[in-house]
């Protein structure tokens, strides 16, 4: 089995983040579920809210910290790794969403990085059609890591 790379930032104050272990299994099972090489690398930043504005106002001109920003990585010459760029995540604001949501910490931290992931890998949720695909992708991953469809009217 060919082995998914997270190199792992903390650059947050929250107390309950995953691991590198972690991370690595969500991305490695999305890569496997979606039939891509596993031998991949990617950059994992998990920040609190200050940065995260930051960020979102510079990318994508949005005034607020939101909870996962994606930079997929566009090699310019043929590499002999894989790399799928870098995540940046906003631990409070996946807390309060999770709390909101009424989902275990550990589910929705499990959906955001396999939804960033996902963009990573060119999905997106733009329109209708796109949102349905990425949803339906997002729910296959989720249920082979153990979780219930976090778009379901009814989740726990």
């Amino acid at each position: 089995m060919s082995q998914t790379t997270v190199d792992l930032q903390l650059a947050s104050t929250c107390a309950e983040l995953p691991t590198e272990a972690d991370i690595e299994l969500w991305v490695g099972t999305s890569l496997r579920i979606l039939e891509q090489d596993e031998s991949a690398e990617l950059t994992v930043r998990i920040v609190d809210e200050t940065e995260a504005l930051e960020l979102n106002k510079t990318y994508r001109q949005r005034d607020y910290p939101t909870n996962v920003l994606s930079f997929p990585f566009e090699a310019p010459v043929e590499l002999p790794v894989r790399l799928l760029g870098d995540l940046v995540v906003c631990a409070p604001v996946i807390e309060r969403e999770a709390a909101a949501q009424g989902k275990a910490l550990s589910a929705h931290w499990t959906h955001m990085i396999v939804h960033g992931t996902l963009h990573l890998l060119g999905y997106d949720h733009i329109d209708d059609d796109e949102a349905v695909v990425m949803e339906r992708l997002e729910q296959r991953i989720l249920e082979a890591l153990g979780y219930a469809d976090p778009y379901a009217d009814d989740y726990v």
